[in-house]
């Protein structure tokens, strides 16, 4: 029985080529000369330092930028608040969604049952799988997903026959 996964990934070592690239423009940019605007990478967390809320605008379409070269998708990021460090400078910490969270898996199964089509979806950790009958309908429940989930980035792979 044919069957895809629907995942939601993302290249760690192209987010970090990206904040790299983006520190390395920052530190020989003039109008940061003297600042202390950085990027700071955890394991799925970005950290962006700033002496005003200005400067931190800036850094954040630097790094948005170059996760867009290097083929990031940016709306697997989520902001978080601004927040104030010491005197004038701030401080926002950006997470960098992997997998599929439950909630968005259950949207997707109903999405796909809500079709009508001769597919069954489950939900395989943080991940959903979907299976058919026939390969036409796997790529009609993809072509499906594409046109409504936009507000997610989503990659279909493990394809079997």
């Amino acid at each position: 029985m044919p069957s895809f996964d629907i995942v939601s990934e993302v290249n760690q070592v192209e987010v970090r080529n990206a904040v790299d690239q983006a520190n390395k423009e920052v530190s020989t940019r003039y109008d940061f000369k003297g600042s202390d605007a950085r990027i700071e990478v955890a394991e799925k967390t970005l950290t962006l330092f700033a002496d005003a809320e200005f400067q931190l605008d800036q850094v954040k379409e630097i790094l948005l930028g170059k996760l867009s070269k290097r083929g990031v998708d940016i709306r697997c990021l989520e902001y978080g608040k601004l927040e104030k460090v010491s005197g004038n400078k701030v401080k926002q910490v950006i997470t960098v969604r992997v997998g599929i969270e439950t909630e968005m898996a259950k949207r997707l199964v109903k999405l796909i049952k809500d079709s009508k089509l001769k597919v069954q979806a489950s939900i395989q950790g943080d991940a959903v799988r979907v299976s058919g009958a026939k390969r036409d309908v796997l790529q009609d429940c993809i072509a499906l997903m594409r046109k409504e989930v936009t507000d997610f980035p989503l990659q279909y792979n493990n394809f079997r026959d």
